[in-house]
């Protein structure tokens, strides 16, 4: 369906062998005048490789708006001194220098979540039970990110465990939303979003459980993707709901994500649920608009969902939803409305089954094995005192409602009938994607809200999760990128769904919209 969006050739390499040294030393292409100028990674890379500038300056540059911002934003729980980035920024320099060969991320500056286990800073999932624990060990996501020459600058705030819609619910932090202090980023993954937003880092690390990357970038203004399940290896990835758990991107453009991706995706032996299928080239369609067509998406059939645009989302949001969906059709999309009746069933299924798992995974914080040891004269004691003290208060009552809902009496009245809910969920959306290419809905049913708002009201909390949980029980792939704005200029997101493993045709389609969307350029925070 996409086969009308031109891809130019490469581009001719330099007759010059010092040209040439230089332009080979990546293991994909450099930023041209035909790729997408959006790009932070592409502009960066050119960068490099020009000799504009070095890897050190542009690590400098972040730093310093890391140190400058950090204050008021409180995106990150844990930054490593600034001399280790530079020294390792350094490194860099000397590998140009010399012609060595790079990976695609060689420079990038990159957010990484704190449930991800990095070996060389703590990893405490935002809980006060993983308190300074420095995992052995890198988890695949971050040891991929190091081969091909990311630079980590540090470790994201979050919900604890994943668990939360806010990031309020850190046990160290409240992080504030870029756009307006007052507010909050999202969650649960709101560090990586409002760093991202704020030009803290590049690109940055989530994990998507029930939207927990799509929901953020959406209150951020950023783009979001969570891949299909498997895409990406899970090995490192702090556990909540196992069969939901995804690792996401977040990033200030298509390509970058696309990029990040790419750097990310791939079998691994140490999780028997990554997938062995091939990692597209997902780089080789992000070129300048340019070199699009006049009606870039002619014939690409777009499914509006009806239940997403009704009762219970804001009148601002449905408004500029609507004119992201117009824009599609002006590209020359066809477009349909479609109903997906057990849309509404996704929300209460996925707390059933998504608490029911962390009440298992969570179950091996004892102070014995994992978490920080409190005293006890007896194993029960240890155990209360352990958990009870190291676990807040949304993890324990969704610990309490998982327990609940796999208890001997009750498994068949939630648990089971959970599963079946799943299943009716997976059978509609592939239907729907089997008549269309792309499903589209708003990333949220609100703009971000003030801090403190939803705290005591965690089912209101629960609620903003319905357009995104589905896509999770579903295991399918799914982008947020921003389309508008509030009156009171907030970002709003517009969320594309695609078919597993389609993540290619996905990063297709939102890049066309992004490059080709009015008003695209002005997300950027006032905080900048």
């Amino acid at each position: 369906m996409l086969s009308t969006v031109q891809t130019p050739p490469r581009l001719l390499r330099s007759p010059s062998a010092a040209a040439s040294t230089l332009r080979c030393i990546y293991t994909v292409p450099c930023c041209g005048p035909s790729r997408s100028p959006n790009s932070q990674i592409l502009t960066a890379r050119k960068s490099l490789l020009s000799r504009e500038t070095s890897a050190v300056d542009l690590a400098k540059s972040f730093c310093e708006r890391l140190r400058r911002t950090e204050p008021q934003i409180g995106s990150f729980l844990h930054v490593p001194p600034h001399e280790t980035v530079l020294k390792q920024a350094e490194e860099l320099d000397v590998k140009i220098k010399n012609g060595d060969r790079l990976g695609p991320l060689a420079g990038v500056l990159v957010g990484v979540k704190d449930n991800i286990c990095t070996s060389d800073m703590p990893s405490t999932a935002g809980s006060k039970i993983l308190e300074n624990y420095r995992p052995p060990f890198d988890a695949t996501a971050v040891s991929k990110l190091k081969r091909n020459g990311a630079l980590i600058i540090g470790k994201t705030n979050l919900d604890e465990f994943g668990m939360g819609s806010s990031t309020e619910a850190s046990a160290y932090q409240v992080t504030a939303n870029p756009w307006d202090l007052s507010r909050v980023p999202g969650g649960s993954s709101g560090g990586s979003a409002a760093a991202v937003s704020a030009r803290q880092c590049m690109v940055a690390l989530g994990s998507d459980t029930g939207g927990s990357v799509r929901q953020p970038a959406s209150f951020c203004g950023v783009v979001g993707l969570k891949p299909t399940y498997g895409r990406v290896s899970r090995y490192g990835l702090v556990a909540y709901a196992s069969s939901l758990d995804v690792i996401g991107c977040l990033s200030s453009s298509v390509a970058d994500a696309g990029i990040l991706l790419a750097a990310i995706s791939g079998h691994d032996k140490f999780d028997a649920t990554s997938s062995r299928r091939e990692v597209p080239d997902f780089e080789s369609h992000f070129v300048s608009k340019d070199g699009f067509e006049s009606k870039p998406l002619r014939g690409v059939r777009v499914g509006i969902i009806r239940e997403t645009l009704g009762d219970g989302v804001d009148s601002e949001v449905v408004s500029a939803v609507h004119g992201a969906i117009s824009h599609l059709e002006e590209l020359g999309s066809i477009l349909s409305e479609i109903s997906l009746p057990s849309f509404s069933l996704g929300l209460p299924a996925y707390y059933v089954l998504a608490s029911s798992e962390a009440s298992s995974n969570l179950s091996r914080y004892d102070g014995v094995r994992y978490g920080s040891q409190s005293s006890g004269d007896d194993i029960n004691t240890l155990y209360e005192n352990s958990r009870g003290r190291g676990f807040g208060s949304e993890v324990k009552r969704r610990i309490l409602m998982g327990t609940y809902a796999l208890s001997a009496g009750y498994y068949d009245a939630y648990y089971k009938r959970a599963q079946q809910v799943r299943t009716l969920i997976l059978d509609g959306l592939k239907d729907a994607l089997e008549r269309n290419d792309i499903l589209v809905s708003p990333a949220a049913p609100s703009v971000a809200y003030r801090i403190g708002e939803k705290k005591d009201d965690p089912l209101a909390m629960y609620a903003g999760d319905i357009m995104t949980v589905n896509v999770n029980l579903a295991g399918l792939p799914a982008l947020v990128l921003p389309c508008g704005f509030s009156v009171g200029r907030l970002p709003v997101g517009f969320q594309m769904i695609g078919s597993p493993f389609d993540e290619e045709k996905l990063l297709k389609i939102g890049h066309i919209f992004e490059q080709t969307f009015e008003g695209g350029e002005c997300f950027v925070p006032p905080i900048l």
